[in-house]
């Protein structure tokens, strides 16, 4: 086990010590006013947290820790016809998440919506042997460095026939959604991390740059976005947290957000 530091407020692991987080001092996250604060995979396997993995949806399987570490999201394991896909990332694994994603198939690729969930992704891929895939508009945020990585370029990366990474450039630059093409029992599933948020109203979903600091996204940047999602069918949205999922009618819930959003941004 790799004694790398990671980081308690966002999980991203870097590849030597360091007194500062990048990611925390980006004004999209924060530096908890107690102060920068580190552990490390060791001693995350040692403490408190244990996993959590649960059934998200129709070939979606959660990927977690309880109690919650650090920004607190949970992965998403796709399980597509081409094959299975890791996508975003938890900070925590253990013997049993090993265990029972290998009894549910492994995994043939590593996908990251932005670098809030790039977390422990190095320590998955060396453990699946897999390899990671990030939109090269992201590349300075990665705090590990690894051949595992490979940056993709433009606005999308077909991974297998039935799974297409969007850059919609939503709250990063290389903000990205995956879209899988037979999810929702065939009528498409998008999963988006925070880069398309579900919120607690499920008719609408939200974009910003920034959520803890509360800072918008442009409208330019929403208006591209809606175009790009427009091309593509899709009856369910899952976002980055436990049971956050817009059941129904997800394409009219991005058409119907994006409309409202550029009528508050011209105010």
């Amino acid at each position: 086990m790799t004694t790398m530091p990671i980081c308690l407020t966002c999980g991203t692991q870097y590849a030597a010590p360091r007194p500062d987080c990048p990611i925390c001092e980006d004004e999209r996250q924060y530096v908890p006013s107690t102060g920068q604060a580190w552990t490390d995979f060791a001693a995350l396997r040692a403490g408190e947290h244990r996993a959590a993995v649960r059934e998200q949806g129709p070939g979606l399987i959660g990927i977690g820790s309880e109690p919650r570490f650090a920004i607190g999201q949970r992965a998403l394991l796709v399980r597509a016809k081409s094959g299975n896909v890791l996508w975003d990332c938890s900070a925590y694994l253990d013997d049993e998440v090993v265990e029972r994603v290998r009894e549910l198939g492994g995994i043939t690729a590593i996908a990251i919506s932005h670098p809030h969930y790039y977390t422990t992704m190095v320590e998955w891929a060396h453990t699946f042997d897999v390899p990671i895939h990030l939109h090269e508009n992201d590349k300075q945020w990665i705090g590990r460095p690894d051949p595992s990585v490979e940056l993709w370029s433009g606005t999308t990366k077909q991974l297998a026939d039935d799974l297409t990474l969007i850059n919609l450039g939503v709250h990063f630059a290389g903000g990205t959604v995956l879209h899988w093409r037979d999810g929702a029992n065939g009528a498409g599933t998008l999963l988006t991390g925070d880069i398309v948020q579900v919120i607690p109203d499920r008719n609408f979903v939200g974009f910003m740059y920034s959520y803890p600091n509360l800072i918008p996204e442009r409208p330019s940047v929403v208006r591209r976005a809606a175009e790009l999602l427009a091309d593509h069918r899709f009856e369910t949205i899952y976002g980055a947290w436990w049971e956050s999922e817009v059941p129904r009618d997800a394409e009219e819930v991005v058409r119907r957000s994006a409309k409202r959003y550029l009528e508050h941004a011209r105010d």
